[in-house]
């Protein structure tokens, strides 16, 4: 039954890139709609999902914890038979591999941090929309 841990390990590696992809092209998608009057970005539930996201990531790395994802994956690569696939972070281990950027836990932790006060600087710049409050009075068109 190998293929079913490879086939469990390919879902989480693939949720992991949308969970990134979500972060950056999040931040991008922000920005974009501002200038281009997208509505969708100033949804509170979208930032506040954002913020949340890219939060817990730093936060993670700030306490020096490897992504749960990250150690999902690897035990089911173990459990297929093969190695582990990381010996760091997701992040770390892929921009290493794409760009042949290497760096120490403390250089991204700084790069998640710095990419967290963007998100929460786009909060002022592009203010988000405060939610509707069920049951006041409001109609929804």
């Amino acid at each position: 039954m190998p293929w079913v841990y490879s086939l469990l390990a390919d879902a989480i590696l693939i949720l992991h890139f949308a969970f990134v992809a979500f972060v950056v092209v999040g931040l991008l998608a922000i920005w974009l709609g501002w200038l281009f009057r997208w509505r969708f970005v100033r949804n509170f539930w979208f930032r506040l999902a954002h913020l949340l996201a890219i939060g817990g990531v730093a936060a993670e790395s700030m306490a020096g914890i490897i992504c749960p994802l990250t150690i999902w994956e690897n035990q089911l690569r173990l459990l297929v038979g093969g190695g582990e696939r990381y010996e760091g972070s997701f992040v770390q281990h892929w921009l290493h591999r794409v760009m042949f950027f290497e760096a120490s836990e403390s250089t991204f932790t700084i790069l998640y941090l710095l990419f967290f006060a963007a998100v929460a600087l786009s909060l002022w710049f592009v203010k988000p929309r405060r939610p509707a409050l069920a049951g006041r009075g409001q109609t929804r068109p």
